[in-house]
């Protein structure tokens, strides 16, 4: 099932995409909900973030060429890091392209949506506290990331982190292809089953030490093949199964 978030007239809600329509929902996606019976086209709607998440808990190093790409070993324990809720923008929605840096770059990442609060999960219960997958681009200031030992506003600037285009609630993520196009040529391409550590261990992980709420949003790891974004760039970001998140990079105004 891949739920929608959007606006039309003014108004929010939640859908469930069915061919070129969305089926409105009665309430959210955190708890049983119902189908209304009304179909909007998607045409007509907005496609918004598919979550507005509490926090983005983001994993750095989780692709061992994308490592060794950037001159950096798989770290012993998984790198955490964190992207603020002003950072996220959805499909179609510009990046803009930070006036304190002059390197900016993609990173496609599978994003995994938790679906109850929950801490302190057991491995095999992982899957119970997900309410799906969509796509993410985990945008990068990568100059600042160099020269600052803390990764909070290489990170977090606003619109660094574009989700969508929807989430997609029945899908296997262990061996998905990821790929990111610049302007329609290919930068990123890889697999899931690549990841050096398993979607299970990253929230085993995370959760040993802080409770993650509905909503909230976990950041995969970047295959390699990272590179520069310039302004006027359109970035897309296709996973199977899920689809494409697409964005423009815009100059501040």
């Amino acid at each position: 099932m891949r739920i929608a978030r959007f606006s039309i007239d003014g108004n929010v809600g939640f859908g469930v995409v069915e061919g070129n329509d969305l089926d409105v929902i009665k309430g959210h996606p955190f708890a049983e909900f119902e189908r209304s019976g009304q179909k909007v086209p998607l045409d007509k709607v907005r496609l918004l973030p598919p979550v507005l998440p509490n926090k983005v808990v983001a994993i750095g190093r989780n692709y061992a060429e994308h490592a060794k790409e950037l001159g950096n070993e798989v770290d012993d324990v998984p790198v955490a890091f964190f992207k603020p809720s002003t950072s996220v923008v959805g499909p179609g929605d510009p990046v803009v392209y930070p006036a304190f840096s002059q390197e900016v770059h993609h990173e496609a990442e599978l994003a995994v949506v938790i679906g109850r609060m929950c801490r302190e999960v057991p491995r095999e219960r992982v899957k119970d506290v997900i309410l799906g997958y969509t796509c993410a681009n985990d945008i990068t200031a990568r100059d600042v990331q160099k020269r600052e030992k803390q990764w909070a506003r290489a990170k977090g600037f606003d619109s660094s982190c574009p989700l969508g285009p929807w989430v997609e609630t029945e899908l296997d993520p262990s061996d998905l292809t990821i790929q990111c196009t610049v302007n329609g040529e290919q930068r990123q391409l890889g697999r899931t089953s690549e990841m050096v550590r398993s979607i299970e261990d990253l929230i085993v992980h995370i959760t040993e030490a802080m409770t993650l709420l509905p909503g909230d949003v976990v950041l995969t790891g970047t295959p390699a093949g990272v590179g520069p974004l310039n302004v006027g760039d359109e970035v897309a970001v296709t996973i199977e199964g899920i689809g494409t998140l697409t964005n423009k990079v815009i100059k501040r105004g």
